[in-house]
C-alpha cells in the first residue's frame, strides 16, 4: 500500500486515503487519454471529501500533475483558480438557481488550463428539482468540463446522478493519521493532537478546532458532563437549554470572525472606510450581506447542535463499551471515571436505548422539529436511572 509521502505534494493532507488519492492521482498520470468527465466523492463528516475534491482539481490543473508550488497550484489552494468554480452554499439546502448558475457557468470553458472543474460541495443539500437541472449536464457534458460531486453516501444522491459519476470512496482515517496531519502542519504537541483526533473521531477540521481552542475544548466538556448529570425532569429541561446555548456560542465563535471580514472586504470593495455612512446606492450590497450571513449563522447552528448529539453518541458508546467489557480505548478517556460510574448503575440495553434515541432527535431536527423542544425530548430519555437488582 502506498503511502502519502509516495504522492504528489497536492495530496500531502488526503491522511489514511491512500486507495482514494491512487485512483485519483493514476487518472491524473493518465490525463492525456481522457478523464471522467463526472466524479461523486463520498465519506464521513471529517473524511475529507471537499479536500479531496480540491486537490484532485489542482493536480488536474497543474502542468506537473499536483506540484503545490506553481501558479496553478497556488491559484486552487487560495480559491483564485478562474477555472474551478466552487458551489458551497451557505443555506441549509442548494437552491435550484445556485445549480443553473454552476451549470450555465460550465458552458464558459478552461481559461489557464484545459478543463473547467466544477465543485459541489454537500451536493446532498440539493433536492430533486435541483439535481435535475444538473443532470441534464451531466448527460451532455461540454467538452473539457469536470464535474465534482461531494455528499457522505451515494445513496444522497439521485440514482439517475449515480449512474453517471465515476465514484470514489473515503473512509474514516485513522485517530494516528490525524494526529500526525495536526503536529505536521499546525505545529500541535503530539498528545494534544492525538486527544483532539480521538475526541473528533477522525474528523480532520473538528480535531483542528479542539486542539487549538480551549473554549471548543471546555463547549465539549460541558456537554458532555451536562449528559451523565441528568436525574430528574428538572435537569433534563436545564441540560436541553444549556445544550442549545453551547451550540449557539459554537455557532457564534464559527462565523462571528467571518462575518467581520467579510464586511471590511466590502467596504473597501466598495471604497469605504469603517464607520463610514453607506450611500444609499450601496445599501443593498449590504443588506445582501447580512441576509446571507443570517442563513450561514441558521446552518452553523444546526450543524453545533448535531455536533452535539454525535459527541453524545461517542460518550453512551464509551458506556457502552464498558458495560460490554470490552477493550476498545475510550472516545473521551478524561471522563472514564464518570462514564464506569454510569455503566455500574445502568444495563447495556438502557445504553442502547438512549444511542437510539439520540439518532431519533437527530432525525427530527433535521426535518425541522423545534430544536430546543427536541433537545428537552432527548434529554429526558437520556435520564441516569438505576437498573434493578
Amino acid at each position: 500500500m502506498a503511502n502519502s509521502s509516495d504522492f504528489a505534494p497536492v495530496w500531502a493532507e488526503l491522511r489514511g486515503q491512500p486507495e482514494a488519492v491512487e485512483q485519483l492521482a493514476a487518472a491524473v498520470r493518465n490525463k492525456d487519454a481522457g478523464v471522467h468527465h463526472a466524479w461523486l466523492f463520498t465519506g464521513p463528516p471529517g473524511s475529507g471529501r471537499s479536500n479531496l475534491a480540491h486537490a484532485f482539481a489542482a493536480a488536474l490543473l497543474c502542468p506537473d500533475g499536483g506540484c503545490s508550488t506553481c501558479k496553478s497550484c497556488v491559484m486552487a489552494a487560495a480559491g483564485t483558480h478562474p477555472d474551478i468554480e466552487i458551489l458551497a452554499t451557505e443555506r441549509v439546502q442548494i437552491s435550484i438557481q445556485e445549480v443553473r448558475d454552476i451549470v450555465a457557468n460550465s458552458y464558459l470553458g478552461g481559461s489557464m488550463g484545459s478543463y473547467r472543474i466544477l465543485i459541489i460541495e454537500d451536493a446532498d443539500r440539493m433536492q430533486d428539482h435541483a439535481s435535475n437541472v444538473l443532470l441534464k449536464s451531466l448527460e451532455e457534458p461540454p467538452a473539457n468540463t469536470i464535474w465534482m460531486l461531494c455528499a457522505p453516501s451515494e445513496a444522497d444522491m439521485l440514482q439517475t446522478i449515480r449512474s453517471r459519476v465515476r465514484r470514489v470512496g473515503l473512509k474514516v482515517p485513522a485517530i494516528n493519521d490525524v494526529a500526525a496531519l495536526l503536529v505536521e502542519r499546525d505545529g500541535i504537541d503530539l498528545a494534544t493532537a492525538h486527544r483532539a483526533a480521538a475526541e473528533a473521531q477522525s474528523h480532520v477540521g473538528m480535531a483542528r478546532r479542539l486542539a487549538t481552542s480551549a473554549d471548543a475544548r471546555n463547549r465539549r466538556q460541558d456537554t458532555l458532563r451536562l449528559a451523565l448529570a441528568i436525574d430528574t425532569v428538572t435537569s433534563a429541561v436545564l441540560a436541553a437549554e444549556r445544550w442549545l446555548d453551547i451550540a449557539k456560542k459554537d455557532a457564534d465563535a464559527l462565523t462571528k470572525e467571518r462575518d467581520l471580514e467579510e464586511h471590511e472586504q466590502l467596504l473597501r470593495t466598495m471604497g469605504l472606510a469603517p464607520g463610514d455612512t453607506i450611500p444609499p446606492g450601496l445599501r443593498t450590497a449590504f443588506k445582501n450581506l447580512e441576509e446571507s450571513q443570517k442563513r450561514r449563522a441558521q446552518r452553523s447552528l444546526r450543524d453545533g447542535i448535531d455536533r452535539i448529539m454525535v459527541d453524545l453518541l461517542a460518550l453512551y458508546r464509551d458506556v457502552l463499551m464498558v458495560q460490554l467489557d470490552s477493550n476498545s480505548p475510550l472516545v473521551n478517556e478524561f471522563l472514564k471515571p464518570q462514564i464506569e460510574a454510569s455503566a455500574r448503575t445502568s444495563t447495556a440495553a438502557a445504553t442502547i436505548d438512549k444511542l437510539d434515541a439520540i439518532a431519533q432527535a437527530r432525525l427530527r431536527i433535521a426535518s425541522n422539529v423545534r430544536d430546543l423542544l427536541a433537545l428537552e425530548a432527548l434529554a429526558v430519555q437520556l435520564r441516569q436511572v438505576s437498573k434493578k437488582r
